[in-house]
């Protein structure tokens, strides 16, 4: 059975030869530079510097060698600019705060602050606006514009949401050209990361944009209703570009809970969101043979049939450490209505703290709950951190590989 079939069964809530595997496929189901520096050293593979592929995260590139070790079956199809305008190309030496040797793309270019963090512009030009925020010793970038007040959008043309977010030709062309070469040199399943193309839009501080939430619902309702317009528009022009060469298409990657509780109501999610997420979901259903991929972390037990009612195929990560996560009563509850993908291992305690042996344990243990009847795809809860023991990461590949193999016992 190729990858794409074990892929396609799976997501058709169907028993496939074995439970599919995911390390990389996008933008929240990979893993750090540093981490994967790790890996390929414990692995025993060619030694080569790690792409930095998304340097807000900075996620390290899965390449062919690691895929196939791991047994993972889904490939990423992202466009040539992520954030903060940087293009993935131009590949460059960069060192890490530790000393870990890396590739960063050619634009990546960043000065020094007072305290000696590293501080992004967009397009790494020095004159445009800063982007991005690392402080000494960190892991992650911070966003700045994440901290700010909400902007001065002003309904109803809302015309910085049409100019940011519509797609151009030369990330549509790039896009079809790395599925077109990827369909026909694997056997891989494809995922298309629409991340920012689709979804709906949160401006300003996370803080400010809930209490607009709150206080000013007719102007939302208004943002999103221009937004969707807008992701129909793109997702016409997706699938005129790549047609049947993608498998899943990444429509969301908010965060609409924490935790412990939602961030909103889940009658605020049901009046504002629903609405324009089944609207997107509708157009690919109707129109292409996608499935809908959507991210959300958090305690979400409560937003899941909503989710489900707007027609969303898959959910990642199933952060099954939050409360109301348990894994049983979510395939209790949700198995075979949503595909579960991600919930394979804990990253928040068991991937980095604890042993392989308690690893291997704790990833069987989710295969037996996740995975029968299909609509589970392995993936550890989210990304892969800085600092996690190779040993356990390939404990936990291995285990799913092994205990994965329907009929699971």
């Amino acid at each position: 059975m190729t990858s794409r079939e074990r892929v396609r069964i799976a997501l058709d809530f169907r028993e496939p030869d074995r439970v599919p595997i995911d390390i990389g496929s996008n933008l929240q189901s990979g893993i750090m530079a540093h981490a994967l520096d790790r890996l390929r050293r414990h692995l025993g593979l060619t030694p080569r510097r790690v792409k930095v592929h998304e340097v807000f995260q900075m996620l390290g590139e899965v390449e062919p060698d690691v895929v196939e070790r791991l047994g993972a079956d889904i490939l990423p199809v992202e466009p040539l600019v992520q954030f903060f305008g940087l293009r993935r190309e131009n590949w460059k030496r960069w060192r890490l705060w530790d000393g870990t040797e890396v590739l960063v793309p050619g634009m990546f270019n960043v000065e020094t602050d007072a305290d000696g963090g590293w501080l992004l512009h967009f397009s790494g030009d020095p004159a445009a606006p800063l982007e991005g925020r690392m402080p000494r010793g960190g892991f992650y970038f911070d966003m700045p514009s994440l901290t700010e007040s909400i902007p001065d959008w002003q309904p109803p043309a809302f015309a910085h949401v049409r100019a940011e977010h519509l797609l151009g030709t030369e990330e549509l062309e790039h896009m079809q050209a790395r599925a077109e070469s990827l369909r026909a040199t694997t056997d891989k399943a494809l995922m298309l990361g629409a991340w920012d193309a689709t979804g709906l839009p949160w401006i300003g501080s996370i803080p400010d944009f809930l209490m607009l939430l709150a206080t000013d619902r007719a102007y939302v309702r208004d943002l999103f209703a221009v937004r969707t317009e807008v992701a129909l528009e793109n997702l016409e022009k997706l699938q005129a570009h790549l047609g049947d060469s993608i498998d899943i298409i990444g429509m969301e990657g908010t965060d609409y809970a924490g935790q412990d509780r939602e961030l909103i109501s889940p009658e605020l999610f049901e009046e504002l969101c629903v609405p324009f997420f089944r609207q997107q979901n509708s157009w690919v259903h109707e129109r292409t043979s996608w499935k809908t991929w959507f991210h959300c972390c958090g305690s979400i037990p409560r937003l899941l049939p909503l989710l489900i009612d707007a027609g969303v195929d898959i959910i990642n990560p199933v952060q099954t450490s939050a409360a109301g996560m348990d894994p049983r009563t979510l395939k209790e509850r949700f198995g075979g209505r949503i595909v579960f993908w991600g919930g394979g291992i804990d990253t928040q305690r068991t991937l980095p703290f604890a042993s392989p042996a308690e690893v291997a344990a704790e990833v069987r243990e989710r295969i037996r709950i996740f995975g029968p009847g299909g609509g589970f795809v392995f993936n550890p809860v989210h990304n892969i951190q800085q600092g996690t023991p190779p040993a356990n990461i390939a404990a936990a590949f291995d285990t799913a590989r092994a205990a994965g193999v329907y009929p699971i016992a």
